[in-house]
């Protein structure tokens, strides 16, 4: 088990998460902290991951692909590194001799295992790998919906996206400059921030 760690990080993995998505999200969200709405859709999603943990625990870890491994639920992470903190929805820890891991799972009320929630998975590995030691070759999101696990590679063509997002991240906070919108305008369709983007 993890104890949570306090230290200097100014970005959620959330944050991450919504600057792959766009990143003016992020910007927003930092540069106008007061006005982002919780939106049905945010609430549904924690709710559905809560209820999640029930169903978990009666689950095998086949569902994984793995004959054991011992299960923590919404495990803090944090790192004063990556300037990134964040709550794991389960981490299963592998400490067969040998064959030691640790695998970040994350739930998802979606269908659709898209980039920016693949990061975002890659990212609690990345943390988790950090404060123990252990390596996180691999994540998990859960799609609630399909009621099927989503294998998420963390390699090195990963982990180098990851990194290049975080410096990305902190330039753009260091400096407040707007970044450029997403280039696919149809995310911008059902945005809360679109009424602030007069350019798309």
């Amino acid at each position: 088990m993890l104890d949570a760690v306090a230290v200097e990080a100014p970005f959620r993995v959330t944050d991450l998460k919504d600057w792959v998505y766009c990143p003016r999200i992020l910007y927003y969200a930092m540069c106008l902290p007061d006005v982002r709405p919780t939106t049905f859709k945010m609430e549904a999603g924690a709710d559905a991951g809560k209820a999640e943990e029930g169903r978990e625990t009666r689950r095998s870890l086949k569902t994984y692909g793995l004959k054991e491994g011992r299960r923590e639920f919404n495990v803090a992470v944090a790192s004063e590194r990556y300037g990134l903190r964040g709550l794991v929805d389960m981490v299963v820890w592998v400490e067969s001799p040998g064959a030691e891991e640790v695998i970040a799972v994350d739930y998802k009320l979606s269908e659709v295992a898209g980039v920016h929630f693949q990061m975002q998975v890659a990212a609690y590995g990345l943390l988790l790998e950090e404060a123990s030691g252990l390596p996180a070759r691999r994540g998990f999101l859960y799609e609630i919906p399909k009621k099927k696990a989503e294998l998420v590679s963390i390699n090195g063509r990963m982990r180098d996206k990851l990194l290049a997002s975080l410096e990305a991240m902190h330039r753009m906070l260091h400096n407040e400059s707007m970044p450029a919108p997403t280039p696919n305008r149809n995310k911008c369709l059902a945005c809360e921030f679109r009424r602030f983007c007069n350019d798309v």
